[in-house]
């Protein structure tokens, strides 16, 4: 059984090479960027405020607005929540190895039957993807039998900008089906061994240096 995330399963769709290369053969490290030192120092604020009221750091204060308005929605929240599933998609906990996928939401909120996802981002706000906010509703479905509805969102936090999503329990089928075709394709990777390089914008970043398609920027 493969176990997956939406990160891990994005990465495969970039490029199965490269995916091969870091995951599979632990033949390469992802270097850790500057961009991605940032946003785990921004998700850490945020969740040290959301959860215990940690005062910003002053250089992180201009959020404090939005954060606001945020703990104003009613229900229990959970920040950094961890969640997984097994491949009957049953809850199991996060480092369960018979694990299906799994996942962390940024922040849930949970009120009755209404429940809320926020998705912190610190990147550009060009082309926002909110199909891991579909995931994070799946697994919420599963972990919460009680939710009914879903608001959820990403937040571009360094850009105020807010892209919404309305989930409800019985778009369910539908929206485990927006996976289907990348796991089927990552399933019939690992059962040929067929890792295919995938050209891309991003090569130049990228840490397998041997393949054919390495830029070197």
């Amino acid at each position: 059984m493969i176990q997956w995330s939406y990160s891990s399963l994005k990465d495969f769709t970039n490029c199965p090479r490269q995916y091969y290369e870091v995951k599979v053969a632990k033949s390469v490290v992802k270097k850790v960027t500057e961009q991605m030192l940032y946003g785990t120092e921004v998700h850490k604020a945020v969740e040290d405020y959301v959860r215990e009221g940690k005062a910003l750091a002053k250089h992180y204060q201009h959020y404090k607005p939005v954060l606001d308005e945020l703990l104003k929605i009613p229900g229990t929240r959970y920040p950094e929540y961890q969640m997984a599933l097994r491949l009957d998609r049953t809850p199991c906990e996060f480092d369960d190895e018979g694990r299906w996928v799994r996942g962390i939401v940024d922040l849930l909120i949970v009120d009755g039957a209404d429940a809320y996802i926020v998705d912190y981002k610190t990147g550009s706000n060009k082309y926002p993807d909110p199909k891991q906010l579909k995931l994070m509703a799946l697994m919420t479905y599963c972990h919460f039998p009680e939710v009914v509805n879903i608001k959820a969102g990403l937040l571009f936090i360094t850009r105020n900008t807010f892209v919404p999503e309305e989930y409800n329990r019985s778009d369910a089928d539908k929206l485990w089906t927006e996976f289907a075709s990348d796991l089927k394709r990552l399933e019939l990777a690992y059962e040929n061994n067929m890792w295919p390089e995938k050209p891309t914008g991003l090569c130049g970043w990228c840490p397998v240096e041997k393949c054919r398609f390495h830029k070197v920027r």
